[in-house]
């Protein structure tokens, strides 16, 4: 596919709803008992995945277009699948479900697109285990297709977390609620939390003192209304792509702003990026972002930073190309885990469009700002790469070609859309 090319970015436009909190709204409604009502979810093929996982579990979900129903059916309710779930792209939903299903007393297989069974399950597989269920990967490895022998008896555990993920943790948090007993688990970093706050809109009862979170099972949650905020990790692209391309300003309209996910904004304030919120709904932690054209200086984003931004580090090497100075991220080492390696597939797909930058073992070091260059470019099957890349184009007069461009639809499906609606023939 040939992408779009701009010289100027101005309008408005509301990004897709929060792809984390869509994939949950569905697994929370489904384990709860009565009626959980969803605006505002996240039409993407991962959530889709989801969403049809779900109902091959038995659980009542309708759609209507604007609106999902779900009647949910507990955690006791939910049914054998009568043939093996398939998952797509997402490693979301598998991971999310395999805590689901630890205490589940029947056996469910999960499997994906050929990316997904390339990702390692073993971060969650033994957590899991410890619990008392059975997960067993393919032949004997961590690669999906997963099968998961459930138990009713599930144990509590004590977890001390070896890496900063909101997918395992909320895998045993899943898994917790329906433990006998008291379950602790102590974060290396802390990574978003939507699965703790949404175990509390629910109605259920969980406790978390800095790094550390305790959960007593079982419990019972209770359907609940949920309104989906815009996808702050879908916006990051055009929070960007604003303060890269000259005399642009781009409005976002309903941006999720939970505080665990603000990375993002924090290191674009770092690097001197001109932006205002507006509109704050601290209640559904939304908020209308505007941006424009700015001059940049290069900064170090490591540490605490990395889980408050692991979606959106390609498109922040992209904006770092084009600041002042020499970035360096490091702490990453989850990124070679996505999708694809996004360390690698940054890296490389960059560097083919003239771009300085360098990859480490967790991370990368870019040099800028650099003026980037046409060519032929590769999403490698990842939706954030393709993303990442189309923005790039933004910046060139020559032609850049994206193969598997097709990967978009995983979380943004009207993304080639609104580009095109911001952009100004100057």
């Amino acid at each position: 596919m040939k992408l779009l090319q701009a010289k100027s970015l101005k309008g408005t436009i509301e990004v897709p709803a929060d792809k984390s909190i869509s994939h949950r709204s569905i697994m929370f409604g489904a384990i709860a008992n009565g009626t959980t009502i969803v605006k505002n979810f996240l039409r993407g093929e991962d959530c889709l995945s989801t969403l049809n996982g779900f109902k091959q579990l038995g659980v009542p979900i309708d759609d209507d277009g604007q609106t999902i129903t779900i009647q949910g059916v507990g955690f006791n309710g939910l049914k054998a699948a009568k043939t093996p779930i398939d998952l797509g792209n997402s490693g979301t939903s598998i991971r999310l479900m395999m805590g689901i299903l630890a205490g589940a007393p029947f056996i469910t297989t999960f499997y994906g697109d050929e990316y997904l069974n390339r990702r390692p399950m073993n971060r969650v597989m033994l957590p899991l285990n410890q619990m008392g269920a059975h997960l067993t990967g393919h032949d004997s490895t961590e690669y999906p297709p997963i099968t998961i022998q459930g138990t009713s008896n599930l144990q509590p555990v004590h977890y001390e977390m070896p890496i900063a993920s909101a997918q395992v943790k909320s895998a045993i948090l899943f898994a917790a609620l329906q433990a006998k007993g008291t379950s602790t688990i102590i974060e290396k970093e802390p990574s978003r939390n939507h699965t703790e706050q949404m175990i509390k809109q629910f109605g259920g009862t969980i406790e978390v003192e800095n790094k550390t979170i305790t959960i007593t099972g079982p419990q019972t949650l209770t359907g609940q209304t949920v309104i989906v905020p815009g996808d702050i990790s879908s916006a990051a692209f055009f929070l960007v792509a604003g303060a890269i391309i000259p005399n642009s300003q781009i409005t976002l309209k309903n941006v999720g702003i939970n505080p665990t996910r603000t990375g993002i904004l924090d290191v674009l304030e770092r690097m001197n990026a001109q932006f205002e919120l507006s509109q704050i709904d601290e209640q559904n932690e939304s908020a209308t972002i505007t941006i424009q054209t700015s001059q940049l200086k290069a900064t170090t984003i490591e540490g605490s930073d990395i889980p408050r931004l692991i979606d959106e580090l390609p498109i922040i090497a992209l904006l770092a190309t084009q600041a002042y100075g020499t970035t360096i991220i490091r702490n990453a080492e989850e990124l070679k885990v996505k999708e694809t390696n996004r360390i690698d597939a940054t890296c490389e797909e960059l560097s083919k469009l003239g771009a300085k930058i360098t990859p480490t073992e967790d991370g990368m070091i870019i040099q800028g700002p650099c003026q980037l260059h046409g060519g032929k470019v590769d999403s490698r099957g990842d939706h954030r790469i393709g993303m990442m890349l189309q923005i790039a184009a933004l910046l060139t007069d020559e032609t850049v070609e994206l193969e598997k461009a097709n990967a978009v639809t995983v979380s943004y499906p009207q993304f080639f859309e609104d580009v095109k609606q911001l952009i100004q023939e100057v």
